[in-house]
């Protein structure tokens, strides 16, 4: 069965960029420590991260995020989504319009503008043809931003939460929880590696 799982990295203070994040400037002043984790060779950090990107039948991001990775210092070939480990799912972005143009032509790229909820509902149809093509589950990972992840969880539309606590204080950013409607998490996991603490959350 299809699930959808939000999956971010995060600071000890609850942030998930550093100040000032954009096009220009990634994830802001002193974001990149958060996914230190993602380059790490530990092989704790390895199977974390060839876990998520292995299910990931589609992503969802929002615009400011897509407006990172597909800008001048965004991805590339080494870096995108799962380079390392897996094959390129479908990508769904969130966005009031599409944008004219997009750098990174060898991934599949569909704009939803008609809000979250249709974008989700797109990705699943995605993840559940792609999961009969493979002949397992695959599932919808909606990487960010902490934008578009805080408003699906206040949705109802989240059934896992996954969280990489990086070990760093960024002192301000873009904060993941913003006081949006009480959730009851039910611990599944934690591993713990020298450059994060990986917790998983079902959502009842």
């Amino acid at each position: 069965m299809t699930r959808i799982i939000a999956d971010i990295s995060v600071s000890l203070d609850g942030f998930v960029t550093g100040p000032d994040p954009g096009a220009d400037n990634g994830l802001g002043t002193g974001g990149e420590a958060l996914h230190t984790w993602v380059f790490s060779e530990d092989p704790d950090d390895r199977q974390v991260l060839r876990e998520t990107t292995a299910r990931s039948g589609a992503v969802v991001l929002g615009r400011a995020l897509f407006d990172i990775v597909d800008g001048p210092n965004g991805w590339d070939d080494a870096t995108g989504y799962g380079a390392r480990e897996v094959g390129k799912p479908a990508f769904v972005v969130v966005t009031g319009s599409p944008p004219e143009s997009v750098r990174l032509t060898g991934l599949d790229w569909t704009f939803v503008t008609t809000g979250l909820s249709d974008a989700v509902s797109t990705a699943r149809a995605r993840a559940e043809a792609a999961s009969k093509e493979r002949g397992r589950d695959l599932d919808v990972v909606l990487m960010g931003g902490g934008a578009t992840i805080g408003s699906a969880l206040d949705a109802g539309l989240i059934d896992e939460l996954t969280l990489h606590l990086s070990p760093v204080v960024l002192g301000a950013g873009t904060p993941l929880f913003t006081g949006g409607a009480p959730l009851t998490l039910t611990q599944r996991s934690v591993i713990v590696t020298s450059t994060a603490t990986h917790l998983t959350y079902d959502i009842s």
